[in-house]
């Protein structure tokens, strides 16, 4: 077990989501969880669609631009 400091607003909004007999731990787990789900549905939606487009190489040639530069302070 962890304690944790938060901010009176985001403690406001952890409280609103509140199922009832959810402690904070669940609300968070429950939160993290349906991100997770939500950011690989879209990778699995989105994976792939861009392979052989316009797009795609649009971007690989940005990218073949884009230089790290070294600066003297």
């Amino acid at each position: 077990m962890k304690n944790i400091s938060l901010r009176d607003e985001v403690y406001e909004e952890l409280s609103r989501l509140k199922r009832e007999g959810e402690s904070f731990s669940d609300v968070i787990m429950r939160l993290l969880r349906n991100n997770r789900e939500r950011s690989l549905e879209l990778l699995r939606r989105y994976a792939g669609k861009l392979r052989g487009s316009d797009i795609e190489e649009m971007i690989m040639e940005e990218r073949r631009k884009f230089r790290v530069r070294e600066f003297d302070l």
